[in-house]
């Protein structure tokens, strides 16, 4: 491991500053513009797969705060040359794991996981954003109580690139709250139309709520609150959707219940592992299949890349203060990078800053609403009397 690397003791509240292993030298490297923390032990790959994707975005020319069990974080680290880049390392004894039974509660009681220590840097100023693939109910836990949630904000909600067309959709929630009420939805639309300008670079995004049909009356008691409410706010809300709709590119923001979005990614995830699987045992059918198959990997390879998850950095836990990225458990290097650069989009385009004045633009309209609602109720008691 090159001069590039400082270590450092996980001193929350403080700026990070340490010493470096190899050299002796004092002081962390110069901050770069954006620095990330990533969660050296998270995901089904351990070290190995968050480390070399840190590497990689460090290679990009985004600052890295690997976060985790020195020894082993140090022990990857070797096996990369990391001379001259912009990557620090701090300690974490403990590690929140995939098969947690009860994560909220192993993030309270393991105060020196790899995931509340990283979160703290960010709290304090000594970090940006916060990489995580490990497991998603912890890092929601550590996230929405370590950073706490932009004023106003009811609910955070974890929002995820959804392949279409003509381009990405965001589609929230998808996990973080199963149950939800028409005012959660509301918000949900807000953050997913400041994710949609701020990180997606869409000016302003159609938001949809998806429903099982077009029409008002159609869709739970759930949705037919809802939608009088995103009628009402300061968006470019298009109406009910449906879920074939979302891949057609028909919005550019799809809202609804964390079950809901859950289900429609995951099941997405098996589709496309279905189609690609039968293109492969298609193609392999005849001669002239396999002359087909040939003179189509190149485009072929284009889709498997638009539909793979890796690309898409992972889901966006918006309405926390702070840029927080969520991978999938089995990110490789590739995932983690781009995880990375989602949470620098985010922080260099102000998300955070964006979701507060949409918020705040939501509370104002509801507060004009019920203020007119109330002069008229006076209005007509008056003329009663």
């Amino acid at each position: 491991m090159g001069d590039g690397v400082s270590r450092t003791a996980p001193i929350l509240g403080a700026s990070i500053g340490g010493y470096n292993g190899r050299t002796g030298r004092g002081a962390m490297l110069e901050s770069p513009v954006v620095r990330i923390v990533v969660d050296a032990m998270g995901g089904d790959h351990g070290a190995a797969s968050s480390v070399a994707g840190a590497v990689l975005a460090a290679r990009a020319g985004t600052g890295i705060v690997l976060v985790g069990r020195e020894a082993e974080v140090v022990r990857e680290l070797d096996r990369h040359d990391v001379r001259g880049l912009p990557i620090d390392v701090v300690n974490a004894d403990a590690v929140i794991g995939m098969d947690e039974k009860a994560p909220a509660e192993a993030v309270r009681s393991r105060r020196d996981n790899s995931m509340s220590v990283g979160v703290q840097l960010v709290r304090h100023g000594s970090a940006d954003a916060f990489v995580t693939a490990g497991n998603t109910g912890a890092a929601m836990t550590a996230a929405t109580f370590g950073l706490g949630r932009v004023k106003g904000v009811l609910r955070p909600a974890l929002a995820m690139v959804f392949p279409a067309i003509d381009g990405p959709v965001a589609l929230l929630d998808v996990g973080a709250n199963p149950e939800v009420r028409p005012e959660h939805l509301l918000q949900f639309a807000m953050m997913g139309a400041a994710y949609a300008e701020r990180v997606l670079g869409i000016e302003r995004p159609r938001v949809g709520l998806i429903s099982i049909g077009e029409e008002r009356g159609k869709g739970t008691t759930l949705v037919q609150a809802a939608l009088p409410l995103l009628e009402a706010a300061p968006l470019h809300f298009i109406g009910n959707i449906e879920g074939h709709d979302v891949p057609q590119s028909r919005v550019d923001v799809a809202v609804t219940d964390g079950f809901t979005g859950n289900v429609m990614l995951k099941l997405s995830e098996g589709i496309a592992g279905l189609v690609t699987a039968t293109l492969k045992r298609e193609a392999k059918a005849d001669f002239l299949s396999a002359l087909g198959g040939f003179l189509m990997r190149p485009a072929l390879g284009r889709i498997r890349r638009g539909w793979d998850y890796r690309g898409h950095g992972g889901a966006m836990l918006l309405g926390v203060r702070g840029a927080v990225v969520i991978g999938h458990g089995r990110s490789d290097a590739m995932a983690v990078a781009s995880a990375v650069a989602v949470a620098r989009r985010g922080v260099e385009h102000h998300l955070v800053d964006a979701i507060a004045e949409g918020i705040a633009r939501v509370e104002a309209a509801v507060e004009a609403e019920a203020a007119v609602g109330h002069a008229s109720e006076i209005a007509f008691a008056s003329r009663g009397a």
